[in-house]
């Protein structure tokens, strides 16, 4: 094998977003020589695409907010199931993390007395979303590069490198975590542009690879989200949880079809937008589910009232969370009172001025100016579910974000059970912030805590090098595929057979389709040289494609109910006796076995946030508090 371009760090971070970034900053900050390895350019993470903003109980804009009412909204949207811990830790540090972010140069909008702003989202009680217009995500990305850029300066002040401690590796892929027993000893990938290999060797590794949307053939995501993280992490020997919760947001362009999917903020929805059906109907009220249905309006009126007036009002349900509005969506579609492009309409020009719809929704304004000619200010929106986000991911220790596998974290969106069965808008940034922090922290103690490095297997780099390069070939082996027909089937597959809505004959041909389509990726032959070559790096992105889209499915057949991201036509309902089992995916002797495992108890004391009648409607009557006397 060729010469390898080989580093040598203490903590190797996998991913350039808002989670990765934060977990290079802590672990440098706490004096460990770290690597960030970016899949595409620096600053292109898909953390820019979050416009709503980030969810902290400040209590900026209603003074009765706090962490307690977020935590027990985080846990409604997740329908309880939830890692407690960590939605626990999430609502108590989130604040912290987002004034932090003011001190590392971020600028907020600001209230009238010069406060943060917050702005209302969907599930969330109080306004809450700490937002610079609608472009939030951007402005996190551009202060924590902000932040690391501090840093390798303070470097180069004490060793004359800007890049001592602290160093970024662009459009770089890893395609493997190698171990020294059970423990990481590194990481193998290669440079997208000249396709020549590189090895990291370091004790520890953060995943923060994002999540699996190009599996899907509507979606949100950008081209880097092909679960990397995901499958590195099974190969090694961590396990997954939650893999059957995937989150359609309710609000994607769907008109022209060149941008179909792409995102429409929640952001819309806050702050006066509704949504209506071909018949003019604000659908909505028809959709209110049993459990939220004493925290949401029955009448217009009322809803309008509540923009203005929170504390004598219910909220407008086109606030439910997302689960449920893209199920409302799906539901007049599917009933012939769509859009003409398929949706609903999403109206927010008639709710305010046009002057006040640019300056709160500038990048919404030019979206759909410029990709659909579509002036917002004057007529509706064409919106419809899009594949979104995904609630499941690696198994972690709430506190050190620590993984099953020795030196292995995970922070973010590839990370399982913060968010449960379905993730509240803006709860995404604040996690990725509480949990990159905490992902870096452990890392960096673990680094401290360790007596000999793990040393790197060289057999194991040949065989990761061996692997990277096997569809380069001339299908000497028999009939041969390419990797974008392979690609295109697989998004066919699960947007039509397991998508937004879901049954068990149709998860069973899918299972059989993607066990064909991993036969023909294993066969897949590509044309040309390593050098910056889009069908090779597809190639090995549907080795990741192909085991989460397993995991999934599996998952999903098996959970016998419909709870959050997760909508099952043969069982419509939400099962009690669900709600306290994880599904957990490991990698098997021949594809994903998936297993059950008890969700830890909530702590008492967080229990008693949540009155009995609510928690009758998720909790079985053996766990149920005693009533007091």
């Amino acid at each position: 094998m060729t010469e390898i371009e080989r580093h040598s760090y203490d903590v190797v971070v996998i991913g350039a977003g808002g989670a990765g970034l934060r977990a290079a900053i802590e672990a440098r900050e706490l004096g460990k020589r770290t690597a960030i390895i970016s899949k595409s350019l620096f600053g292109k993470a898909h953390t820019v695409m979050a416009e709503g903003g980030i969810a902290a109980s400040m209590g900026n804009v209603n003074s009765r907010d706090n962490w307690q009412v977020h935590f027990r909204d985080t846990m409604r949207g997740g329908k309880f199931l939830n890692n407690w811990r960590m939605a626990e830790l999430h609502a108590e540090e989130a604040p912290q993390r987002v004034w932090e972010l003011e001190t590392y140069g971020a600028l907020f909008d600001r209230t009238e007395e010069g406060k943060i702003s917050q702005r209302n989202f969907g599930g969330h009680e109080y306004p809450r979303l700490a937002h610079v217009g609608d472009r939030t995500g951007l402005e996190l990305i551009r202060t924590l590069q902000q932040k690391i850029v501090s840093l390798q300066q303070e470097d180069f002040a004490q060793h004359g490198d800007y890049e001592a401690n602290l160093k970024v590796f662009a459009e770089c892929t890893v395609t493997e975590i190698l171990e020294d027993g059970d423990r990481v000893a590194g990481a193998f990938g290669y440079w997208r542009e000249t396709g020549r290999f590189v090895l990291f060797e370091a004790p520890t590794v953060v995943l923060a690879t994002g999540g699996i949307g190009k599996s899907f053939k509507v979606t949100s995501n950008s081209w880097e989200y092909t679960g990397d993280g995901h499958a590195l992490a099974l190969r090694a020997g961590a396990s997954l949880i939650n893999m059957e919760f995937v989150q359609f947001h309710p609000t994607g362009m769907v008109w022209p079809i060149s941008v179909k999917g792409i995102l429409v903020t929640e952001s819309v929805r806050g702050d006066g937008g509704v949504l209506r059906n071909s018949e003019g109907k604000r659908f909505m009220f028809d959709y209110v589910p049993e459990v939220f249905k004493a925290h949401y309006a029955d009448s217009e009126d009322e809803a309008d009232r509540w923009y203005e007036d929170p504390d004598n009002n219910r909220r407008p349900p086109e606030l439910l969370p997302r689960d449920e509005v893209a199920r409302a969506i799906n539901s007049e579609v599917k009933a012939g009172r769509g859009s003409p492009h398929g949706g609903v309409f999403l109206d927010v020009s008639s709710r305010m001025p046009a002057e006040v719809i640019i300056k709160r929704l500038p990048s919404m304004h030019h979206q759909f100016k410029e990709l659909a000619d579509v002036d917002i200010t004057a007529e509706p929106m064409e919106v419809g579910p899009t594949c979104h986000y995904m609630m499941g991911g690696v198994q972690v220790d709430p506190d050190t974000a620590a993984a099953s596998v020795p030196g292995l974290f995970a922070a973010g969106e590839v990370a399982g059970g913060m968010h449960g069965s379905n993730r509240l808008g803006g709860n995404s940034l604040s996690d990725l912030l509480v949990f990159g922090r905490r992902a870096g922290a452990g890392a960096a103690s673990y680094v401290d805590s360790l007596g000999r490095r793990p040393a790197v297997d060289e057999s194991d780099v040949t065989a990761a090098g061996a692997m990277a390069v096997n569809s380069f070939g001339d299908g000497a082996g028999g009939a041969t595929d390419n990797p974008y027909t392979v690609q295109q089937e697989l998004q066919q597959t699960m947007n039509d057979l397991v998508g937004i809505i879901r049954k068990a004959d149709e998860m069973e041909l899918a299972l059989k389709k993607l066990d064909e389509l991993r036969r023909r990726a294993d066969r897949v032959v590509v044309e040309g040289h390593r050098q910056f070559n889009p069908g090779w790096h597809l190639a090995l992105d549907l080795r990741s494609m192909l085991v989460v889209c397993e995991c999934v499915t599996k998952a999903a057949l098996e959970r016998t109910e419909s709870r959050g991201g997760h909508t099952r036509d043969d069982f419509p309902a939400m099962d009690p006796n669900w709600r306290h089992t994880l599904l957990v995916c490991t990698a098997g002797s021949d594809g994903v076995d998936v297993a059950a495992e008890g969700q830890p108890p909530m702590r008492g004391d967080l229990v008693e946030l949540f009155e009995r009648s609510e928690l009758e409607k998720y909790y079985t009557d053996v766990e149920l508090p005693e009533e007091s006397p």
